[in-house]
């Protein structure tokens, strides 16, 4: 694995928000959810694509606080535009658990 350094760390804008609305993505080639996530006056509110249907329903996900990384380009996926990537990490059996801050924060809260 490369080594990062500080510098390629601090380039990256990891930031909290809160799902405001989840949704099916049929046309998305693996099983992926639709999601716009509120990041605060800010940022604003952002849409993404996050393959995290093992684990959560869209009701699940509703309210819920998440990290993601607000400053990639935006991604074409499908019929959306993916503004933002949404963090987690897969469990022992590679299902994507969503990085969350286990306390309640501001949205757009910066990682530091």
């Amino acid at each position: 694995m490369d080594q990062a350094t500080i510098d390629d760390f601090l380039r990256l804008d990891i930031r909290s928000g809160t799902i405001i609305s989840a949704a099916p993505f049929p046309e998305a080639r693996k099983p992926a959810w639709k999601l716009k996530i509120d990041f605060g006056a800010e940022i604003g509110v952002k849409n993404s694509s996050a393959q995290i249907t093992d684990l959560y329903t869209c009701d699940d996900l509703r309210g819920a606080k998440i990290m993601a990384v607000v400053n990639f380009p935006p991604r074409q996926i499908g019929p959306i535009m993916s503004e933002v990537l949404v963090l987690g990490v897969p469990d022992a059996e590679g299902r994507i658990v969503l990085a969350a801050p286990k306390s309640d924060v501001p949205d757009g809260s910066k990682l530091a």
